[in-house]
């Protein structure tokens, strides 16, 4: 190999420089949401990287959801809102498998106990009606295509009351649907459907009391229960 060829920039280090280059303009409000971005070529002049480099970064961010192409019109940096962020946590959570969706409950459950302390503070009387409904709505079924309706929609409404929107966000992403589907159908197999009901009952019991620490006791005790279940059927 010749010194030429051992002293060029790797390519994929230059579309990284002008990704980061980009995120800072964002960053520092040279950018702002719903702003327009300058052109390719204006862009790639103001940083000093090549056009090339430039159109994969702006290709990268654009799958992020950093940045959005509007046909016709040009690229714009995007509302830049925790949910659209944090959409590729769902893709993660749908095609994990193994160890790797262990760890997944366990980070869902260190945030979603967290998640349901502050809701146990936050939460207002038509958000706890909200989720009293979908707990009722579980109760009243053992279809497990309709429990796993209803056991989304009572946590996200948690999340939602705990009022962290970023927070919400990122267990909207780790909550598959997927993923709990194959839960509920297991726990149906294995007859654990009504132990896992008094769970979402305690967590309930825990915000009607407006009891914090209890809330985050039941939610993690439930989380960690999905784990026990999903070791089990790893190990050999």
């Amino acid at each position: 190999m010749n010194d030429s060829a051992e002293s060029a920039p790797q390519k994929g280090t230059v579309t990284q420089r002008a990704i980061e280059q980009i995120k800072a303009l964002i960053g520092e409000g040279r950018l702002e949401p719903g702003e327009r971005l300058p052109t390719e070529r204006e862009l790639a002049v103001q940083l000093g990287i090549s056009r090339s480099s430039m159109r994969e970064a702006i290709r990268a961010l654009t799958v992020m959801g950093v940045l959005e192409a509007r046909h016709g019109s040009g690229i714009y940096v995007t509302r830049l809102e925790a949910g659209d962020l944090l959409e590729t946590f769902g893709v993660v959570a749908d095609l994990s498998r193994g160890m790797g969706l262990v760890e997944l409950l366990e980070v869902r459950r260190i945030l979603e106990s967290t998640a349901t302390s502050l809701a146990a503070a936050r939460i207002t009387d038509e958000q706890l009606a909200e989720v009293e409904g979908h707990l009722t709505a579980m109760r009243a079924t053992d279809g497990w295509e309709d429990i796993v309706t209803h056991d989304l929609a009572f946590h996200r409404a948690i999340a939602t009351a705990a009022g962290n929107h970023t927070m919400a966000a990122i267990l909207e992403g780790l909550s598959s649907r997927t993923f709990r589907a194959r839960v509920w159908r297991g726990y149906q197999q294995e007859g654990v459907f009504e132990r896992t009901k008094r769970e979402h009952e305690r967590i309930h019991a825990a915000l009607a009391a407006r009891d914090p620490e209890a809330a985050r006791a039941a939610a993690a005790a439930h989380v960690a229960g999905v784990e026990e279940w999903l070791r089990g059927r790893l190990a050999p």
